[in-house]
């Protein structure tokens, strides 16, 4: 899936990118060592209860649910799919958490359970936890499926189970992020945490990848303060930041 980069066989342009887009996007790493910044928080978080055209096929645990309005309908489309195979007993139940919420749970848990607030996925808004009404997510079909086919829309499990040296955290069958195309079929491949990920993109610089047939460069770039970078004129681009000290640039070169 990797290769080497196309970037000089595609015409391009300059354009200034600011320091803060190193914390913004949807590969930011929030962990123990990286807290959300401020500016990393997603913007049009909508309450899903308000939303009820769009609760096809999953349901929430309470009326407090939130997500951004890209990652639900992200999330609506793969539960309608997985429907379609007759798996369809999804359940929310937790999206977006503000720093009192997490504050909160994380003295009612304990560190073993929670992250303070700040170092949480869901106060960044692109993360959620996902149930079966069924039974347990490790034991359920929902699990299952969402194991096989949730990086196809852009998701990962983000805690695996034989990850959790790297990422800290135990085993989460519920806890999914999204990261979005080409990203998470490219960490199902190599069988990636997103810390590692984002190591590998760092060292490799660039790499090529196919997904569903069609071609992307995602390209590594360092940011130590406000730069001018090379996008496409052509191609469609995603610019994120890692959260840490640049920003990875994605090109659909088939677009």
């Amino acid at each position: 899936m990797g290769g080497a980069s196309e970037s000089n066989q595609v015409p391009a342009q300059t354009i200034q990118v600011g320091k803060e887009q190193i914390y913004k996007g949807n590969l930011v790493l929030i962990n123990k060592d990286y807290p959300v910044h401020p500016g990393s928080v997603e913007t049009d978080i909508v309450n899903l209860s308000e939303r009820k055209e769009l609760l096809s096929g999953f349901g929430l645990l309470n009326d407090k649910i939130r997500l951004p309005s890209n990652v639900l309908q992200k999330f609506t489309e793969m539960v309608y799919d997985a429907g379609k195979e007759g798996v369809n007993h999804f359940i929310i139940s937790s999206g977006y958490r503000d720093r009192a919420e997490q504050n909160e749970l994380y003295k009612e848990m304990g560190a073993d359970y929670a992250l303070p607030a700040g170092h949480s996925e869901h106060n960044l808004g692109l993360s959620l936890d996902i149930g079966s009404t069924l039974q347990a997510m490790n034991e359920a079909p929902e699990g299952e499926w969402l194991m096989n086919h949730a990086p196809d829309y852009g998701f990962i499990l983000r805690y695996p189970k034989d990850k959790t040296a790297i990422t800290g955290i135990q085993y989460e069958p519920w806890h999914f992020r999204y990261v979005g195309l080409p990203h998470s079929k490219i960490m199902q491949e190599k069988q990636f945490a997103l810390e590692e990920y984002l190591a590998f993109l760092k060292e490799r610089k660039s790499i090529l990848a196919t997904v569903n047939g069609e071609r992307f460069e995602v390209r590594y770039i360092p940011i130590s303060q406000d730069e001018s970078i090379q996008v496409p004129v052509n191609h469609p681009y995603e610019l994120s930041g890692d959260n840490g000290d640049g920003v990875i640039l994605t090109v659909h070169l088939d677009s």
